[in-house]
């Protein structure tokens, strides 16, 4: 029962040897209530728990987090105030709008109290860490003189593209052109126009809008920690140093997933229950055969342009697992019995001969890291990059949106993992692609420096690592504040 409380408020250290103890501090830990920004906060937190900190979950109404699943932290619900028909949009640049102008409203009070009677409890608080787009906490825990640092759940490089958003308009790259979508950015190598934040299907107005708040956080905080590893981004995070140089701390701590605990990992912050059953049937595979399908947590595609990626999946004569999750279809709602009676004939011979498998949501990291899988067909988002860097799985990329046209660019032009499937999706193209990936030298070319990049992710979580270091220095200076 003691160790059930010490493990629970934080008292234990790294190494568990004897000798004197650092003073038991708490952090409180605050994301932006997304999966893709949940996950690398939970990752984080459970990180600074290994090292002997008490941790305390603030979160949202919306897409609440549930506590059961994490016994080992303390979890504070906080009004946020977002109206409903805002989050039944779906839209996120919508809803980080109304969230924070709903928290800095009159009733932002409750913000502040939730922050206050949290940062209270036993042990204290040294720190809130949010993600960039809660400015609206950021201000609330200035007043009550509680330090924030900001998550960076994105790359480096992403990051260097917000600060550098009020320079891409004044030089006119931004709002972009169509005659000028490939047009280098000398500014931020190796980014062209169309790289940048951008959505056809987002007001670029309202994008701006968002990324200029988030940067007011990041200049405004006590320090930065940013989900990358140095071996990966070395020029991006040095950019980054001297663009922040008043920053107290500058840290590049990931990846965040590799370092975690298991309680704090997997299944414990997925909004989607994992349907497991995925897992049995790749061990029955051989091995790199798999191609893993998966265009995240919110990219959303056409019903026609879900025919051709299924028709170019059957056609393609690859095993595939294949992950089809609510509202993956634009204007549709994606119930189990729905998506089966959509799945063309020829997904549906591949699933009944076994060598395809399609499921509502995937345990991706456990997936990624099994032995059968040997491509990823993504939406590019920063978490999924960066999951399929750290187990050395080479990547076709369909961005969708925000930073993930950027990331892809460095998936194919600078880390050389990966290709873009580019214009529309039509199934001969996509059956080409996944042979390419799947069979061809170039895939395999590919696949050997996601390799190499693999061994650095090693590297960097060695005990002399990089990253471990990071967090080394993190705790440390948490433990100063």
């Amino acid at each position: 029962m003691a160790g059930a409380q010490e493990a629970r408020d934080g008292n234990g250290s790294r190494g568990g040897g004897p000798g004197p103890q650092p003073r038991a501090r708490r952090v409180l830990v605050f994301p932006l209530p997304f999966q893709g920004h949940i996950d690398p906060m939970l990752h984080l937190a459970g990180v600074l728990h290994g090292r002997g900190l008490a941790v305390t979950v603030l979160h949202t109404r919306f897409n609440a987090l549930d506590p059961a699943r994490h016994p080992e932290f303390r979890f504070v619900a906080v009004p946020d105030g977002t109206p409903a028909d805002v989050a039944a949009t779906g839209r996120i640049i919508d809803i980080i709008l109304a969230m924070n102008s709903a928290m800095e409203s009159s009733s932002s009070a409750a913000v502040t109290e939730a922050l206050a009677s949290a940062a209270l409890a036993d042990p204290r608080a040294a720190c809130l860490f949010i993600d960039a787009n809660l400015l609206a906490v950021h201000r609330a825990a200035r007043k009550i003189g509680l330090p924030t640092l900001v998550l960076r759940t994105g790359s480096a490089a992403c990051l260097g593209c917000f600060l550098s958003y009020p320079m891409l308009h004044e030089k006119g790259y931004l709002p972009p052109r169509e005659s000028q979508l490939c047009t280098p950015v000398p500014e931020l190598p190796p980014l062209r126009v169309k790289d940048l934040v951008y959505s056809k299907h987002s007001d670029h107005e309202l994008v701006r809008r968002v990324l200029a708040r988030a940067s007011e956080t990041v200049r405004g905080c006590s320090g930065l920690v940013i989900n990358t590893f140095e071996a990966l981004e070395a020029a991006e995070i040095g950019r980054l140093r001297d663009e922040l140089a008043d920053l107290p701390v500058i840290l590049a701590a990931g990846p965040l997933h590799k370092l975690s605990s298991n309680s704090s990992r997997g299944a414990g912050s997925s909004l989607l229950a994992q349907d497991r059953s995925c897992i049995e049937w790749l061990d029955a595979q051989r091995s790199g055969s798999v191609l893993y399908v998966s265009f995240g947590s919110l990219a959303a595609m056409d019903s026609s342009e879900f025919l051709e990626v299924a028709w170019g999946l059957a056609e393609s004569g690859h095993p595939f697992l294949w992950v089809v999750r609510p509202n993956l279809v634009r204007g549709c709602c994606d119930d189990d019995s729905v998506r089966r009676r959509r799945l063309p004939d020829g997904v549906e011979d591949a699933v009944r001969a076994g060598r395809g498998v399609v499921v509502r949501w995937a345990p991706q990291q456990e997936v990624l890291a099994h032995r059968a899988v040997g491509g990823f067909w993504s939406h590019c988002g920063w978490n999924s990059t960066l999951e399929a860097i750290s187990e050395g799985v080479p990547m076709i990329c369909r961005p969708d949106a925000v930073d993930q046209m950027m990331n892809t660019r460095y998936v194919q032009d600078v880390w050389g993992v990966g290709f873009e499937l580019e214009g529309e999706l039509e199934r001969g193209k996509i059956k080409d692609a996944i042979r390419k990936l799947m069979s061809e030298r170039e895939g395999d070319e590919m696949r050997e420096r996601a390799q190499e990049l693999r061994g650095k992710v090693e590297g960097c979580l060695e005990s002399s690592g990089p990253s471990q270091i990071a967090i080394d220095k993190l705790v440390n200076y948490i433990q100063s504040l």
